[in-house]
């Protein structure tokens, strides 16, 4: 037993001198991926979240249409025709369909899109279907993936999750980390099931940049609004996090851009009120060079209200930074 304590203590006695020597940089732990975010020839030397409209309509029209062979629920044959109409006129586009967009636009500049959260395939309050299911055999369609078909590297991935909030919380957080060309989005059913991940996101999203330079640009959607479901899940506590953030106290300067201001923040929190500016916010989690985390606050009530859609023109000029 003593020979076995003698070489243990031996090991980390040897481990402790090596220590006082070593010099480290503070982004060992990045791969070649993060340094590509930097890159200003990755998308351009002006990068913009707008996307050019003869795309737009091309990429809108492939993943507003169900293939022609399948038999689908006829309520979902009806939304679907919907978001194709809006897209063919450029007027009335809805939530549902701006994340769409979202989504296709950034896979098909060479990004993956992953969501997980209870419910997300279809979306709790019914605006998403990211998945269709076949009325007439096993199996669904993913209408973003036809944006991928020519390129199997280039992935969207939504997978309803299990209730543990914390367990699948922390497993987004750690793939946004290790990877920052795919946009991950963790979805609460209710804003207020973030309590039951509350540990991940005090201990590691708020402060992992801090605490061990761990960066990440994991979005999480957290329902918001006394618009339904009762006063239990109406509120995502947003007080909790405004107080966790540390944005600078007093105004900026004028000579300070939005992209400066985001990137000396610890992560930043966005209420939308138009389906244009939810588009524009997902895509510049991707577009911009650095990586922070997003909670957006979204209100039940905005995913089907007429007055928050937005049209095909709102979504060609963006965000510069």
């Amino acid at each position: 037993m003593k020979d076995i304590d003698d070489k243990a203590q031996a090991h980390l006695e040897e481990a402790y001198q090596k220590s006082k020597n070593l010099e480290f940089d503070a982004e060992d732990w990045t791969d070649s991926k993060w340094e590509e975010i930097k890159n200003p020839e990755k998308y351009g030397n002006i990068k913009d979240t707008g996307v050019d409209m003869a795309a737009l309509k091309t990429i809108g029209e492939k993943i507003t249409q169900l293939p022609p062979e399948g038999k689908f629920h006829p309520q979902i044959v009806k939304i679907f025709k919907a978001r194709h109409e809006a897209i063919t006129s450029g007027k009335g586009i809805d939530w549902g369909t701006a994340e769409s967009l979202a989504f296709a636009t950034l896979i098909d500049e060479g990004n993956h899109v992953r969501l997980s959260g209870q419910d997300v395939e279809r979306g709790t309050f019914s605006h998403r279907h990211a998945h269709v299911f076949y009325q007439d055999r096993d199996g669904y369609y993913v209408p973003i993936n036809s944006i991928a078909q020519d390129n199997s590297s280039r992935t969207f991935i939504a997978s309803n999750s299990h209730l543990s909030e914390y367990a699948v919380l922390g497993y987004e957080h750690g793939y946004a980390s290790a990877d920052p060309s795919t946009l991950v989005l963790w979805e609460a059913q209710f804003g207020d099931f973030a309590n039951g991940a509350q540990i991940m996101i005090d201990q590691f999203i708020t402060s992992g940049e801090s605490k061990w330079n761990v960066k990440s640009g994991l979005v999480m959607l957290l329902p918001h609004g006394y618009d339904g479901a009762g006063p239990e899940h109406s509120s995502c506590r947003i007080e909790r996090f405004l107080q966790m953030n540390d944005g600078a106290e007093f105004p900026p300067s004028d000579d300070m851009d939005d992209g400066k201001i985001a990137e000396g923040m610890n992560f930043s929190l966005a209420y939308c009120t138009t389906a244009a500016q939810y588009f524009h916010l997902l895509r510049r989690q991707i577009r911009r060079p650095f990586r922070k985390p997003l909670v957006v606050a979204v209100s039940k009530k905005l995913l089907k209200y007429r007055g928050a859609n937005s049209n095909m023109e709102d979504f060609q000029s963006g965000l510069r930074f």
